[in-house]
């Protein structure tokens, strides 16, 4: 299991050192970009994700809660080793946005509200790199998690069988349930609150893989 701090419960007036506090113990940074259409919040675009990538050594996993995936996924300077996820709720051809984004120079995912059948996905599980399975409804940080989810991370675990996809969650993620997410399937987990809510972020991520274990 991988940890993907969430870097949209970090202060964003201070975003490159709040991640730099986390950079060791991080496998990629979770960047979370709304358009205010999509979801009703507004967060950041390429213009800031571009420049916090200055500094920092880890991949990016770039979440892409926006209506228009297909004219934005190219603006982001990214790196083999980054992800671009975007909804199958979004208003854009899956499969051009997918050709997109891997002209672009990313690995591919596809993000999953928690209403939408998980069969939906299914189809393009053999041209994808990631499945982000969201654990609460997108759009802000620190809501409880979906307890329904464990059971759409195995049945996604399942269907995946031997395919090299990647299956990731997030949304709630704590202590108390960071296990059931592992166990269920999930290899990356993204974490916001219970990270950057806590004065020591270092201590935070340690008890979160011990719990996970």
């Amino acid at each position: 299991m991988k940890l993907a701090p969430s870097l949209l419960a970090a202060d964003f007036g201070n975003l490159r050192a709040e991640a730099k506090q986390v950079e060791p113990v991080a496998a990629y940074f979770h960047i979370d970009v709304m358009d205010g259409h999509f979801v009703s919040n507004l967060t950041i675009g390429p213009l800031v994700v571009n420049s916090l990538r200055r500094g920092l050594s880890r991949p990016f996993d770039i979440h892409l809660m926006i209506d228009h995936p297909l004219t934005y996924a190219p603006r982001f300077d990214v790196c083999p080793d980054d992800f671009i996820s975007f909804h199958l709720e979004a208003k854009d051809d899956p499969k051009k946005v997918i050709g997109v984004i891997r002209e672009a120079g990313a690995k591919v995912g596809i993000a999953l509200r928690p209403a939408t059948p998980l069969e939906r996905v299914f189809p393009y599980l053999s041209i994808v790199d990631l499945v982000l399975v969201m654990s609460v409804e997108p759009g802000f940080g620190g809501q409880i998690f979906m307890p329904e989810s464990i059971k759409r991370l195995r049945s996604l675990y399942r269907e995946v069988g031997e395919r090299p996809v990647l299956i990731a969650v997030d949304g709630g993620i704590t202590t108390e349930n960071i296990r059931l997410v592992s166990e269920a399937g999930a290899g990356l987990v993204v974490v916001g609150s219970a990270i950057f809510g806590e004065a020591n972020r270092l201590a935070a991520v340690r008890a979160l893989n011990e719990a996970a274990k």
